[in-house]
């Protein structure tokens, strides 16, 4: 492995760089996850589940998508789910105007 490349310790969330290591925000990871299922909408609200699990688990909990164990590839968005993830896109991605 390139030693100038950090490495991730999922099962803390941690991120080990070669000058520190930091504590990750599974809030702000979530809210990434969330906006960027929001870029894979297909058939009105559904959007492919190929993210992490323990994210895509915490938005089930928080009541943003469906319940993403099964055997379909996509996930469903709730109402909340669409507005907020549609809302995190543009505060996160958006270049401005």
């Amino acid at each position: 492995m390139n030693q100038e490349i950090g490495q991730f310790d999922a099962e803390k969330w941690l991120y080990h760089s070669k000058a520190e290591t930091m504590k990750l925000d599974e809030d702000k990871i979530d809210d990434a996850v969330l906006a960027l299922l929001h870029l894979t909408l297909h058939d009105g609200n559904r959007a492919w589940k190929s993210f992490d699990w323990g994210a895509m688990n915490r938005l089930h909990e928080k009541g943003l998508i469906g319940d993403p164990i099964g055997k379909a590839k996509s996930v469903l968005l709730t109402e909340a789910g669409l507005r907020e993830s549609e809302r995190l896109l543009l505060k996160l991605f958006s270049k401005g105007s």
